[in-house]
C-alpha cells in the first residue's frame, strides 16, 4: 500500500516569479505600516509646537489686552494676570476715557476716519487707473515710472517726512487736513497691485472685443475691466486704510493742535498722561486700564472693516496667481 508523501515546506513556496514578487511587496507593505503613525505623531507634534508658541507670543497680549480694560489699576497689577475684572469696572474707564479733555479720544476717532477716508478715495482714483495704464499700454518712460514706483514702495515712510515737510510748507499747508492726506493719496504699492492684476488676472481679448464694437478706452476701462478689478480695488482699499488709519509719525510732525490728531496720535498723549510713565502729571491723569481700552477703541474700526471684506481680500490676493 502505497504511503502518503508528507507535506514539505518547499510545497508551499510560490511557484511562479509573479507570485514571488507579488510576496515580496505585501511584505515590504506589511513592515512599512508600523512607521506611518509615528511620522503622524511626530508632525502632531510638531504642529502642536509651533501653535504653542503662536498662542504665547500673538494671542496672550491681545488676551491681556481684553482684559486689563475690565480691571482697576490695582487689579491690573496685583491680580492674576488673564482674569476678567468686571463690567462695572469697563464702564467707569469707558467714563473716564471719554471724560479726558472733554472727550477728546472721541474727537481723535473722527479724525483718523475723516483722514482714511478722504485719502482712501483719492487713492482709488489714482491708483487704480495708473496701474491699468502701467499694463496696458505702452509709451516711453513706462519701465522708468515702475522703477520708480518700485523704489518708494520700498522707502521707509519715516525717510520721507522731512521732505514732504519742506514740500508742504512751501505750499502753507502745513497744520491742515490736506497735510496728511495728500501724502498718503498717492499709494505706490497700489499702484504695484492693480498694475500686477491687470497684466495677469484680465483677459486682453477681452479688452480688445470691447474695442472691436466701439467702446472708447474709458469705456473699456469703465464698463470692462473696472469691474472685473473689484477683488484687487478691494484689496488696494483695505491696505491703505490700514496704512492710513495707522499712520503716526507724519500726523505728528505736521499738526501742532491737539484737536485736530488722529487716534494714533491721541495715544501718545494719553501714554504722557499716565503718571507711571510721566510722574509730573497733575489733576489730568490716565490711568493703565483707561489707557488699555484706548488701544481697543483704536484698532477696533481696522478689525471691524478687515471682517466685513475678508472675502474680497482673500480673492483680490489670490486674482493673479494665474494667467489668463
Amino acid at each position: 500500500m502505497p504511503t502518503e508523501t508528507p507535506a514539505h515546506p518547499i510545497a508551499a513556496a510560490p511557484r511562479t516569479e509573479r507570485e514571488r514578487s507579488a510576496m515580496s511587496r505585501a511584505q515590504q507593505r506589511t513592515s512599512r505600516r508600523p512607521r506611518r503613525p509615528a511620522r503622524r505623531t511626530s508632525y502632531r507634534l510638531l504642529a502642536g509646537s509651533v501653535l504653542t508658541v503662536f498662542v504665547v507670543f500673538f494671542v496672550l497680549p491681545v488676551l491681556w489686552l481684553l482684559l486689563a480694560a475690565t480691571k482697576t489699576d490695582d487689579q491690573l497689577v496685583h491680580g492674576q494676570p488673564l482674569s476678567f475684572g468686571s463690567w462695572s469696572t469697563l464702564a467707569d474707564n469707558w467714563h473716564a476715557l471719554t471724560g479726558f479733555q472733554d472727550g477728546a479720544i472721541l474727537l481723535w476717532l473722527g479724525n483718523s476716519a475723516l483722514y482714511a477716508v478722504v485719502s482712501l478715495v483719492i487713492t482709488l482714483c489714482l491708483s487704480v487707473p495708473a496701474g491699468y495704464a502701467l499694463a496696458m499700454t505702452e509709451f516711453r518712460g513706462r519701465k522708468t515710472l515702475l522703477v520708480a514706483t518700485l523704489v518708494v514702495m520700498l522707502m521707509p515712510s519715516a525717510t520721507l517726512v522731512v521732505p514732504l515737510f519742506m514740500e508742504l510748507n512751501a505750499v502753507h499747508l502745513i497744520g491742515t487736513m490736506w497735510s496728511i492726506v495728500l501724502p498718503y493719496a498717492f499709494y505706490p504699492f497700489g499702484v504695484y497691485l492693480t498694475y500686477i492684476y491687470f497684466s495677469t488676472a484680465v483677459p486682453k481679448d477681452l479688452l480688445a472685443a470691447a474695442r472691436i464694437d466701439g467702446c472708447s478706452e474709458f469705456g473699456v476701462f469703465r464698463l470692462v475691466a473696472l469691474p472685473l478689478a473689484t477683488p484687487v480695488i478691494a484689496l488696494v482699499g483695505f491696505f491703505s486704510f490700514v496704512a492710513n488709519w495707522t499712520n503716526y509719525f507724519l500726523p505728528y510732525v505736521m499738526l501742532p493742535e491737539s484737536g485736530q490728531l488722529p487716534v494714533q496720535v491721541g495715544i501718545g498723549t494719553l501714554l504722557s498722561s499716565v503718571p507711571q510713565f510721566n510722574p509730573t502729571v497733575g489733576s489730568l491723569a490716565i490711568e493703565r486700564p483707561q489707557l488699555a481700552l484706548a488701544t481697543l477703541v483704536a484698532i477696533t474700526p481696522v478689525l471691524v472693516v478687515f471682517l466685513f471684506a475678508q472675502r474680497f481680500l482673500v480673492s483680490g490676493m489670490l486674482a493673479g496667481a494665474t494667467k489668463e
